[in-house]
């Protein structure tokens, strides 16, 4: 008795010829696999100037909703270290000084002295010194900006900062802009991150 299966007709007895086996092209990587990121950058960036020591992925966990970042947080690339111990553009603390004063005599020309304003004023006019620094285009420096207002009321005050710092490549900037009612004070303290 012969056995039929699901088709109910009996198995052939010779199996049908299968078509001779071409070689196939290697499959490109895909950008969502882990494993190829790091390969797909590299070929990217090999007419780069800059050495790819490591390339950490902006994977985790949940691969399904990183289709929509991807080309924003390619990769945080992470560079050979170039042993630079100087600064290509020493800071100038005389032309920061000017640009920072400048800001200072813009903004505040016409203003009374207000706590609850002078919170918010603060902090716009740190951020827009640091962009003003930060225009002059000095490389691995970071810079922390302070900035004051001390009403007048007949009070003596003393300012002090202590920093560690190297001396040959990190400096300070102090700018000043007095009134009847104030005293605005704008501390920039730029440090040289070899």
């Amino acid at each position: 008795m012969e056995k039929r299966g699901w088709g109910g007709k009996p198995p052939s007895a010779a199996a049908p010829q299968q078509p001779p086996m071409t070689p196939r092209k290697e499959r490109r990587p895909s950008m969502f696999e882990k494993e190829a990121y790091a390969q797909i950058l590299r070929e990217r960036l090999r007419g780069s100037i800059h050495d790819v020591q490591y390339v950490e992925p902006p994977f985790d966990d949940s691969i399904a909703d990183i289709g929509k970042e991807w080309k924003s947080t390619l990769a945080k690339l992470k560079f050979a270290n170039s042993y630079r111990m100087e600064p290509l553009k020493k800071f100038q603390a005389y032309s920061v000084e000017t640009k920072v004063q400048q800001i200072l005599k813009e903004n505040l020309k016409d203003v009374k002295y207000d706590d609850k304003v002078f919170s918010h004023l603060s902090l716009e006019l740190a951020d827009r010194i640091l962009l003003a620094v930060k225009e002059f285009g000095f490389h691995r420096y970071k810079f922390i900006i302070k900035v004051l207002f001390i009403q007048k009321t007949g009070q003596a005050i003393n300012i002090a900062s202590r920093w560690i710092w190297d001396v040959a490549w990190d400096s300070w900037v102090a700018a000043k802009h007095e009134t009847e009612t104030y005293v605005a004070l704008a501390l920039v303290f730029a440090l040289y991150c070899e």
